[in-house]
């Protein structure tokens, strides 16, 4: 019997793509595309009493909404990230008449969600706009000495939406003074020093960042920075 070591996400009908070969535990069939967890085995969906359901995979947020609300039987399927550490969703699984009925629905009014769509990516677009001009402003504060272009590249960079960079943290978001500070450093870390080089000769990255921590001091330092002991191990 194979056990499944890790549990996916609670509170939902959840079914499993799995990164290694399952047979079912039941009726022994496989390798498995997905299958559910009962008593820590792995069971095929037929043995689950899923086996009449299809797969929706995701990207279609309306679509797979409207899918679940005309589906009175839904299931959310997630597969083990390894690298992240945690399942992730990779679509749900609906009765067949219940995604009919919901892809008529999006036929329906598909240009309407379509306008709504460009209106609400210009709405981002001009919060992101003004956000990283305003980040752009702090980092000029903070650094008098920065060129104006260099602030503004440093801030487009650090505020992409999505990225997971310093700007989009919550302290980012916030303007505190360790965000923009951190969001410089890395930026005269790889612009202004030699630190891409020794990573790619192979020095651990504490200790390239230790051998130019220096000549980041010394940039932050003709940028007008008087706080900056200590800046470059940010």
């Amino acid at each position: 019997m194979q056990v499944l070591s890790t549990p996916p996400p609670r509170g939902e009908l959840v079914v499993i793509q799995p990164s290694r070969q399952r047979h079912c535990a039941g009726c022994r069939r496989g390798p498995l595309p997905m299958l559910v967890v009962e008593d820590g085995a792995p069971r095929c969906l037929g043995c689950a009493d899923l086996g009449h359901l299809v797969f929706l995979p995701r990207g279609d947020t309306a679509l797979t909404r409207r899918a679940r609300e005309e589906s009175p039987l839904s299931v959310v399927v997630v597969r083990f990230n390894r690298r992240r550490g945690r399942y992730e969703r990779q679509g749900v699984l609906v009765e067949e008449a219940g995604l009919v009925r919901a892809e008529a629905r999006c036929l329906a009014d598909v240009e309407a969600r379509r306008r709504r769509r460009v209106r609400d990516a210009r709405r981002r677009a001009a919060q992101d706009a003004r956000f990283a001009e305003a980040f752009a402003a702090e980092i000029l504060r903070l650094f008098p000495g920065c060129p104006q272009d260099r602030a503004d590249a440093t801030a487009a960079h650090a505020s992409v939406r999505g990225s997971g960079r310093v700007g989009r943290s919550a302290a980012g978001r916030a303007l505190s003074e360790g965000a923009v500070v951190s969001a410089v450093v890395a930026s005269v870390r790889h612009l202004d020093t030699s630190y891409d080089g020794l990573l790619m000769s192979g020095v651990p990255r504490r200790e390239a960042r230790r051998r130019i921590a220096a000549g980041v001091e010394a940039v932050l330092g003709g940028w007008g920075w008087e706080a900056g002991v200590g800046a470059a191990g940010r």
